[in-house]
């Protein structure tokens, strides 16, 4: 009986603390000091932007979305990325395989936590770095096996 008890107990701290933790992460915005613009690589001015994917892509300058818009494919890794930092998409899988992912199997990229099924994939992201990392993890295809647009509610 006391066991049970504690385990619902635990279960329900587990709980709690989790929500705590979700709560923490809608509440804190976006830096947008630490977002670069998917065409020149500047910091964004978030009054520049640019729709795509049922989100916003953000630029340095008014011109930019005109390139981006010209050519969406090019800078296709870079704003993939750019949904997923500016928290407009969740990680909802291993962006190599699509399978679930592992808590311990992270690979930082500017700032921002992906995580990864296991080592093999994580070994392959940590292998290379900026613009070659981001292609690997973020375009189109890989995007789509580990991530989901997130709900407009849940972006604020």
């Amino acid at each position: 009986m006391k066991s049970r008890i504690l385990t619902l107990l635990s279960v329900v701290a587990l709980v709690a603390a989790g929500s705590l933790i979700a709560d923490e992460a809608k509440e804190k915005p976006v830096d947008f000091k630490k977002i670069k613009c998917v065409v020149s690589g500047k910091p964004v001015n978030p009054e520049a932007t640019a729709a795509y994917k049922d989100g916003l892509v953000y630029f340095c300058c008014p011109g930019c979305p005109t390139a981006f818009e010209k050519d969406s494919k090019k800078y296709a890794s870079k704003a993939n990325f750019q949904l997923f930092a500016t928290r407009q998409a969740k990680q909802s899988g291993c962006p190599m395989s699509g399978e679930a992912v592992d808590a311990e199997q992270t690979v930082e990229i500017d700032g921002v936590k992906v995580g990864f099924c296991c080592p093999n994939c994580k070994g392959a992201a940590e292998k290379r770095e900026g613009d070659e990392q981001l292609e690997l993890i973020f375009n189109d295809k890989s995007f789509e096996k580990g991530f989901k647009m997130a709900k407009k509610e849940e972006t604020k």
